[in-house]
């Protein structure tokens, strides 16, 4: 039986679609359904149950999906453990982030080093999701969690730096954002209970909730149009060109970013170097993590230099 194979009916039955095993994969929709009919065809039994909905397994398919994955886990320990031991400083290196910031500072602070090491090929994916370390779906992994909690046990983590969070309003609306004005308010994302108490715990907790943006990019990009204020992590909001923090604001301390890994890849040369790589990374960014690098605080008219028609030099 081909392992492949069996990787595209697992994806299938974990997904019940196509569509998202092939996203899964990373590869198209019509390869999965072709490989899972196959299947089917070559052990003359039917694993799915095709409906509008999508699939369902079969009786036989259940049966198969508890050896498929027993088969998988030990491919995985396998492959695991060889390239565990590799001591090459080559071959390639997966990295999974949290968003396009941490992203590019990976990018751009692992050049120096990829140059000077041309057999190691980096590939980044930046993804909201917890991918699969057991199965490889990432070598390492950048994942931030709320404050005072810490990465699953069974994977090997280590703090780089605190998330602080400050606020924003776009640098040519300040006046108009004023938050004790009346056209003051908070941009939402996605997880509506998380943005509340993050409203409720912020210098201004009476201002509305507006809109629904699903990624820090679409966040910046709207605040720096006028639809509102945001809340942003000061490495995202201090490093957006044409936003500023609040006046008044302080940043609060309220998650933590990890370098996390499995350990069977511990002893890896080229993850080993790596994650030492990113550790060096993080470390000199700290005050951009830290919110010690504030953009300038919008002033009032009434609170700029000069406004009473007097000037001083300090």
């Amino acid at each position: 039986m081909d392992w492949d194979d069996l990787r595209h009916f697992l994806a299938l039955a974990r997904s019940g679609s196509v569509r998202a095993a092939g996203k899964r994969l990373r590869v198209s929709h019509s390869t999965v359904a072709r490989r899972v009919e196959g299947l089917e065809a070559r052990l003359r039994t039917r694993l799915f149950d095709r409906s509008r909905d999508g699939y369902t397994l079969t009786e036989a398919g259940r049966r198969m999906l508890a050896r498929a994955e027993g088969i998988e886990g030990a491919v995985d320990s396998l492959e695991r453990e060889l390239v565990g031991q590799d001591e090459r400083l080559e071959g390639t290196a997966s990295i999974t982030c949290c968003d396009h910031w941490i992203a590019d500072l990976l990018v751009i602070g692992l050049g120096p080093f990829l140059a000077a090491h041309p057999g190691i090929e980096l590939q980044v994916a930046v993804d909201s999701r917890l991918f699969d370390l057991s199965k490889r779906e990432a070598d390492i992994a950048i994942r931030a969690t709320a404050r005072g909690e810490t990465p699953a046990e069974h994977l090997l983590g280590v703090r780089l730096q605190p998330i602080y969070l400050a606020s924003y309003v776009g640098a040519g609306h300040v006046e108009r954002l004023d938050p004790e004005g009346p056209d003051a308010r908070w941009l939402g994302f996605d997880d509506a209970r998380v943005q509340r108490a993050m409203v409720a715990t912020s210098a201004y907790p009476a201002l509305p909730l507006w809109g629904r943006f699903s990624s820090f990019e679409l966040m910046v990009r709207a605040t720096r149009q006028g639809l509102g204020l945001a809340m942003l992590p000061t490495y995202v909001g201090d490093r957006a060109p044409s936003l500023v923090r609040l006046a008044g604001d302080t940043p609060r301390h309220v998650g933590e970013l990890w370098l996390v890994c499995h350990p069977d890849l511990r002893d890896n040369a080229r993850l080993r170097a790596i994650r030492a790589k990113i550790r060096e990374l993080f470390e000199a960014a700290a005050p951009t993590f830290r919110g010690e690098c504030p953009v300038h605080a919008p002033q009032r008219p009434i609170d700029a230099p000069g406004a009473d028609g007097n000037s001083s030099v300090a």
